[in-house]
């Protein structure tokens, strides 16, 4: 006896596009593989056997400790991700997320060092802050591209460059950190107020990050406004075609800015999971590199927030199990870096792959509908 769910059930089933949906995993899955092939012979070239090399990068990846490891460091990648794949949606290629989050962070950290608040307060003026610096600084390149039409990815390289100089000026002794009469091995601002910490959840592995919980509503956010609104769709419309849409009445400049700004906002968040979770302070030896990660997760996740929530696990549990290589065994930690970067470069070759092959089967499907049209013609034109 059928119930009424099931018809809903096949239609859903029915709408599903199988083999796109085969397609847009296979990228990914290809560029992992071709990766971890390379990454063997390299090994194999030296002496080493690769398959204990991934048996120990499983055996610790599966304890309670590297797990929850791995998921703190993947919720800064997936944060990092989301920054760059909001610009990648637009055609935007946003380089500068690197320069956007250290200086966000910096100037949090500041703020949240000399104001002491209730916690209801102090973490979202925290974030704010992070967000409009993030935004702000991400701001000017979005400016030089719709006034003077100066490229995004030559704008945030250098603004790199700049906001790695601005955050060396500000971290010192005076300015944003405490006078010389602090002893103090490195050069780093004050302690944010316990009021800042944001909450952790204690498992058997060690203090998960609650910022986690956050970063899911970012990403169901960020999918929701892409796919769901009148701004997502004029910013996909726009990232396709800059003629068509302002043929159909987008401000297409206006959507420039706006969306370098959003990303920039995003970006400014990357480092507020360790900064609020962990560190509770900025200093020289804040993780530095963040932004450049998370261009290859937007990559390897094909701009999609699922897509990227897998990339950064996998780029996680890489960063994470990668410190036992040379521990457990005779290989050297570089080989992780050597994964990292093969699938940043095998992940363009695949999609590119994969692209050609789609086009190609739907080149087939539209010829196979129209024979089938012209023989029920035909047929038709006998019975005549």
């Amino acid at each position: 006896m059928t119930t009424s769910t099931e018809p809903a059930k096949r239609g859903f089933l029915q709408r599903i596009d199988r083999e796109r949906l085969l397609l847009a995993i296979a990228a990914p899955v290809l560029a992992v593989v071709i990766s971890v092939l390379i990454s063997s012979l390299l090994l194999l070239a030296s002496g080493r056997d690769p398959f204990q090399a991934f048996n120990i990068m499983g055996t610790y990846g599966s304890a309670s400790d590297a797990q929850v490891a791995t998921l703190n460091k993947a919720t800064t990648y997936f944060l990092a991700g989301i920054a760059v794949a909001f610009g990648f949606r637009m055609n935007l290629f946003n380089i500068g997320t690197e320069g956007q989050y250290r200086l966000g962070a910096l100037f949090a950290a500041y703020v949240g060092g000399q104001v002491n608040l209730p916690a209801f307060l102090e973490i979202p003026l925290v974030l704010i802050v992070a967000m409009l610096v993030g935004g702000s600084w991400a701001a000017i390149a979005g400016v030089l591209k719709v006034t003077r039409g100066v490229s995004e990815v030559i704008s945030t390289i250098m603004l790199n460059a700049i906001a790695t100089a601005v955050v060396g000026m500000l971290l010192v002794p005076g300015v944003f950190a405490p006078g010389k009469s602090v002893s103090s091995n490195t050069i780093q601002t004050v302690n944010m107020a316990p009021s800042s910490n944001f909450f952790t959840i204690s498992t058997q592995g060690g203090d998960l990050y609650g910022f986690i919980i956050l970063a899911v509503v970012i990403g169901i956010a960020f999918q929701l406004v892409l796919s769901r609104t009148r701004f997502g769709f004029d910013l996909r419309a726009t990232g396709r075609s800059e003629t068509a849409a302002a043929a159909s009445g987008v401000n297409v400049k206006r959507m420039v800015l706006t969306s370098m700004v959003v990303s920039g906002a995003l970006a400014g968040l990357i480092g507020m999971p360790d900064l609020l979770s962990s560190s509770h302070y900025y200093g020289q030896t804040f993780q530095a590199g963040l932004g450049f990660t998370g261009i290859a997760v937007a990559l390897l996740g094909r701009n999609t927030p699922i897509g990227i929530a897998f990339a950064a696990l996998l780029y996680a549990f890489l960063d994470v199990t990668a410190v036992q290589l040379p521990l457990q065994g005779d290989f050297p930690q570089e080989i992780v870096a050597v994964m990292q970067g093969t699938i940043v470069i095998c992940v363009v070759v695949a999609y590119e792959l994969v692209r050609r092959y789609g086009l190609k089967r739907q080149q087939q499907k539209v010829g196979a509908q129209l024979a089938a049209q012209a023989a029920s013609a035909a047929k038709k034109e006998v019975a005549a």
